[in-house]
């Protein structure tokens, strides 16, 4: 997504305009390149009022990175719990189809999240009535939304209308691509916002979306990224 990925350049050249030249000619293997200004945290004050919402997308089906993303938007954002998370699992090679398998161990980590009080409500994206069905039915902590393409279907699948209506689970529309960002996309922004010409050992593992949400007024306060990406040490 290009806007995804002039905003990371647009960020990391403005982090490293605060550092030490020295830095960018040898990046360390953990950078935390945050802009304070850019993330304003929720005051307790405002925090009743307020809506935080998350979307997730996983380069990777490491459960792991369910948790840090989670971690970092609370962390980001001076609150304890968010109200909804998303889930986007990894694209899946070309003929591929998303099993219940796969969905899964990402699920469980999500419950564990609810349980810790960490996340309030969860939900999923692109899933059909089959698979949708087949995931509430496993689940403990069922799914209280799913997110629906709709540049795949015009209409909403009357299939999974009547299901998600009899379950009571909220059916959203999107037009997020299949893959947000590249990961070609992604080491341009890097190399193109530093020094550094090992771009192609950097690896993006998740971006996570937050939308803070006046919950009197349904209107969007802020909204931004979290992006976490991993540098190899070969």
């Amino acid at each position: 997504m290009f806007l995804l990925q002039d905003c990371i350049q647009a960020t990391l050249s403005k982090w490293f305009a605060t550092m030490p030249p020295t830095l960018e000619t040898e990046l360390p293997v953990t950078l935390d390149c945050s802009i304070p200004e850019e993330t304003e945290p929720i005051t307790a004050e405002e925090r009743e009022e307020l809506k935080v919402s998350v979307k997730i997308f996983l380069s990777d089906w490491d459960c792991s990175f369910i948790r840090s993303a989670v971690e970092m938007a609370c962390h980001s954002l001076g609150v304890s719990q968010l109200d909804s998370v998303i889930i986007a699992p990894p694209p899946l090679p070309d003929g591929d189809n998303q099993t219940l398998e796969h969905l899964q161990p990402l699920w469980a980590e999500l419950e564990g999240l609810v349980r810790s009080k960490k996340v309030t409500a969860i939900g999923t994206s692109d899933l059909d009535k089959t698979l949708l069905e087949q995931l509430y039915n496993w689940a403990q902590v069922k799914p209280s939304s799913n997110q629906v393409n709709l540049a795949s279907c015009c209409v909403m699948p009357p299939d999974l209308t009547a299901f998600a209506k009899e379950f009571d689970i909220q059916l959203l529309t999107h037009n997020d691509p299949k893959e947000l960002i590249s990961a070609t996309a992604f080491q341009e922004a890097v190399q193109e916002s530093t020094q550094d010409q090992q771009v192609a050992d950097w690896s993006l593992e998740w971006v996570l979306r937050y939308s803070l949400i006046v919950k009197s007024r349904g209107i969007i306060k802020s909204k931004g990224y979290l992006v976490h990406a991993k540098k190899s040490n070969l």
